[in-house]
This record gives structure tokens, sequence and C-alpha cells, in this order.
């Protein structure tokens, strides 16, 4: 197999390179100085995002703006010293805006290529349009679809893909679980781990064939066995994040998630993990297993944030001193001469972009936002909901729901294009918030179902904690909720277009494929029945816009929370 023969390759590479670990002990006994600069959830932001998307919060609930690849590899240059690797903990590419989806995300790999990332996890968008995409970002070649339309041919990744829990069916790897990079004469295992729950947020097309296990239990085998190729120093590029209560780039005020629980219970081997997915920002230091402490930090997303983590080596050992370890977040400021390489591949992929991407779609009053208020409620989910609805009621459509984790961006009323003007949504504002491109499905509940899956916006976690999914919903849906009642017995007082919900009514609900297939947990979804297909969610979302010239935020009265 062609798969097989590469991923051989790489690991003969990195078997090889492992018998330099024999270099004559060095003359001087001070400990090495080791830097780890990693980030995470990058999405193809090459320009520097707008909005709250744009804005890293301070301690004290100032904000900078921050982002933007030109900017991000000036400060990955100013950061590096003479011993150095960079990394990413995954979703580098997928829910991108235009200048990289257009082209399938190849600007955003060769913006990696360029500023020298060693080595990636795989994330959950890394395999949204499927196994052999990812390859193909991983090694080259033109797109099916497509062909060659921004690299001449692409080249692919010159950095490894990596992920320890990720198999096929039959249990054998799919991809690397870890690679060795050497600095300063050390070997450094890197380990990358999506998070196992990966098929809940993910098309079930798109992994086919795939499976994904337990990341502490990868995370051990895979450190116990370079343990015994003799690396000691070792660093875990881990898909899988938690939420925070609020803080600065360097405050640990998360809350306690499977990041945590990760990061508590994984090998004493590990000297440092990377996180992401979660999209926070955080510096906390965890206990392993032995009680030594170690680093787990998370960098927002969208290249706001650089995790920096400096290492004091022992040069007998080669292994990572761990009271000596300091970690930081560096904010990726506007303020630095944007790098000019870099710079001039953005240009060129919002250059070739731009006759798409700047055609007005519609018009907005004011910014129509993705934060959701105390109910749950949200102004942008309000307008996809509509949009939604409208686009299939030819179906029978009476009630739209939409996930909010595929809300990825606000709609701001100031324009961020130059000779666009202010209240102008353009195609590539439409794509940058919904860009996945899923179909809409209309199947048909019982009420008693339409309430089942109402229910299962709060989902009990295994560590006891409960997860909030809040749809977003359309004009025609309204109902109550209470915050006190037991989880399973919250909803009450549902109406559809004005009428109350029946156990046993018949109602025709659209939603996005991700959602009819039990995504995000919603797996009541599933059990609809005369599915019939729609349009493309962004091709919806764009009428919509089209169709309501000086659209303003929809009245928030669809959701009722009570105590």
């Amino acid at each position: 197999m062609v798969l097989a023969r590469r991923l051989g390759a790489l690991a003969v590479t990195a078997a090889a390179a492992l018998t330099l670990t024999g270099v004559p002990a060095q003359a001087t006994q001070a400990p090495i100085d080791l830097r780890l600069i990693a980030f995470n959830d990058f999405h193809g932001n090459l320009e520097p995002p707008a909005g709250s998307a744009g804005r890293v919060t301070l301690s004290d609930g100032t904000t900078v703006m921050a982002g933007g690849a030109a900017y991000m590899a000036t400060h990955v240059q100013q950061l590096r010293t003479k011993n150095t690797l960079v990394f990413s903990a995954g979703d580098n590419v997928g829910a991108s805006p235009l200048a990289s989806a257009l082209f399938h995300d190849e600007p955003t790999i060769d913006f990696m290529n360029d500023i020298g990332v060693n080595a990636s996890a795989i994330g959950n968008h890394e395999l949204d349009k499927g196994y052999q995409e990812l390859l193909r970002k991983q090694f080259g070649g033109c797109a099916k679809d497509t062909g060659c339309q921004f690299d001449q041919p692409f080249k692919g990744a010159k950095f490894p893909y990596l992920a320890a829990n990720m198999t096929f069916d039959n249990g054998l790897p799919a991809a690397l679980p870890f690679t060795v990079d050497f600095s300063g004469g050390v070997p450094v295992g890197v380990i990358g781990v999506p998070l196992k729950d990966l098929p809940s947020v993910t098309s079930a097309d798109a992994i086919k064939g795939l499976k994904f296990g337990d990341e502490v239990q990868a995370i051990n085998r895979s450190a116990d066995l370079l343990d015994r190729l003799g690396v000691k120093t070792i660093a875990v590029l881990l898909h899988q994040g938690d939420n925070t209560e609020g803080g600065g780039p360097d405050d640990c005020r998360t809350s306690p998630g499977p990041a945590l629980a990760i990061a508590k219970a994984a090998s004493p081997k590990v000297d440092v993990i990377f996180s992401g997915h979660s999209h926070q920002q955080y510096n906390c230091s965890v206990p392993d297993p032995a009680g030594n402490p170690r680093p787990l930090i998370q960098g927002a997303s969208f290249g706001r944030l650089l995790s920096v983590v400096d290492l004091k080596i022992d040069p007998r050992t080669k292994d990572a001193i761990r009271s000596k370890t300091v970690a930081h977040n560096e904010i990726v400021t506007r303020d630095v001469t944007p790098d000019p390489t870099v710079q001039a591949l953005v240009s060129r992929a919002v250059t070739q972009a731009a006759p798409i991407a700047n055609k007005a779609v519609g018009t907005i009053t004011s910014d129509i936002v993705a934060a959701q208020q105390p109910s749950g409620e949200s102004a942008l989910g309000d307008v996809i909901g509509d949009a939604q609805l409208a686009s299939t009621q030819s179906a029978g459509a009476q009630v739209a729901l939409m996930n909010p984790g595929g809300i990825r961006a606000d709609l701001n009323f100031k324009s961020s294009t130059a000779g666009v003007p202010d209240g102008t949504v353009t195609y590539a504002n439409a794509f940058t918030i919904q860009p996945f491109s899923n179909i809409l499905q209309t199947v048909t509940f019982t009420g008693a179902q339409l309430k089942a899956v109402l229910e299962q916006q709060w989902q009990p976690q295994p560590n006891g904690t409960v997860a909030t999914k809040m749809l977003q919903i359309s004009s025609s849906l309204h109902y109550t909720w209470s915050a006190s009642a037991p989880v399973g017995s919250r909803i009450t007082s549902i109406t559809v277009a004005g009428q109350p919900v029946t156990p046993d009514g018949s109602y025709k609900v659209t939603a996005n494929n991700f959602l009819i297939g039990g995504g995000d947990g919603f797996t009541v979804l599933t059990q609809g029945t005369g599915l019939v297909g729609g349009a493309i969610d962004l091709d919806a979302f764009t009428a919509y816009l089209t169709a309501h010239p000086n659209l303003a935020p929809p009245a928030a009265d669809r959701i009722t929370r009570t105590p």
C-alpha cells in the first residue's frame, strides 16, 4: 500500500535519526536550553481575523487585536532561539476563511512550511473532507475535483501529521503516532493525539473506516516506546481542550474538563502538553501521576497566541529538568513588521480569491453576533435558523435547527475589506460564518422526539459535569427551559407556528447533515423519517441575506429561560 510505504519511510527516518543519540557527551554540564513553540486551531486564518475573532482578552479585561499569518511568522522568528521546535496541536485547516478554503487550504499548508513547523497533531477538522484529502495535505498532489488552482503542483506538508490513537477498522495505524526531532543534540519525542470523541464532531462519511482510541492509553503507549528508544524529552500535541471562566493568556481558570483529566493521567515520561480544540487561552501547571509539575497550555485560536515552553535539558540524561520549565502564551500583536515571504503568500491567496470573496450578498444595519444570551439564543443563530427554514419550506419544513459550533464568526457591520462599504455582507463574510458546505436535510419527527432532541442540549459527561450545546432555532419554534430542573426534564411549553406541540403530532424539521447524522451528541436526530435533501447551508444563508436587505438583529424571544 502507498500509505504503508510512506508511513514506513517516515518511521525509518525517525529511527535512523535516533542513532545520533550516541554523539559524545557535551563538554559542559550546564543544562541545554530548548524552546518549544506551538499554536492550535489556526483554521486557515491567513488574514488578520476581524471583530471578536481577532481580539485577545487580558487579565484585566482589556483587549488587544492579534493574529494574522504574516505577523505570526514574524513573532515565531523573534521567538526562535538557538534550539527551537515549532508545533501545531491541530485544526490547521477546515472551517477556514475563503482565501484559504477556496484553494483547499493549500495556502495554509504553505504558510506552515514557511514558518518551519516540525510536526502537527491531526485535529477533527483535518478530516472534514475525509482521509484521502488528509493524505493529499500530507504528501501533495492536485485535488481530484478542481485540479491544482493555487500551487502547481501542490507539494504537501513538510512536517508529519500525527495521531497515536487513530486506526483503521482493522486496528492498523492510520497515521504516525509520533516523530522525533533533534535540537541542540537533544532528541525530542512528539506525540500527536486527536480527541477520542472525534466521531461526535465530524461527519460520519468523512471518517468512515477510521477509529479513535483513548487518548491516555495512546500517549502512554507512545511514551513508553520513545523511552525505550532513548528519547527522554517528550511533548504531546493534544487536540482536546477545556473551557475557561475568563482570565488572560497566562491565567489558569479552566473548568474541569477532558484536557485536565488527560494531563493528570498521562505518563510521567511526558514533559509538556500543548492542547487545542476548545479555542481557549490558559497556562496551567498540572502534576503528573508521579507528582511532578508540567505545563498544560493552549493558545486560543486563529493564530492570536503562540504557546511557548522553555525547557532546561540535563545534558547527561537528555531529559527535561521539570522544576526549571517556564511556559507562557505570547500574543501575536500587529505592531511588528509582517514577514515579507508570508505576506506575499497571503496577498496572492487574497488576490486570487477576491473576485468571489468580495461579491456583495446582503446588507445589515448593525453587528449580528454569534454570542449566546443567557437563554442560549443568539442573534446570528436566529438568522441562520430562519435562512434554513426558508430554504426548505418547499419540502414542508416547519422548524429548523442549527448546531452552534457550525457558526464560526460574527456578521460585523464595519467592513474589513478595502473598497467594501460598512454594512455590506460579502460572500467571504458569509463563507467565514458557514464554511462547511453541509447539506440541509428535512426529516419528520413526532412531538415527543422533538422534545427529546431539545432535551439533548444538556449532555452528562463522564466526569460528572454537564455539557451544554444550545441549538439555534427558526422563528417558528418557541419553548421554555428551566435551569434548575433535572437533565432530561428541562423543556416545557414547546410551540410550532404558535401551536402547542403534541407528543404524537408529526413535525418536519430541517437541520444540516452533520446534525441529522447524530453529530454533537444529538442522537435522537438520527431517528427522523422521510429524509428529503436540500441546498448547501451556505447557499441558503446567502440567499436569505440577499432576500432581506438591511437586515437587523432579530429579537431574542424564541427561547425562554426560567430558574
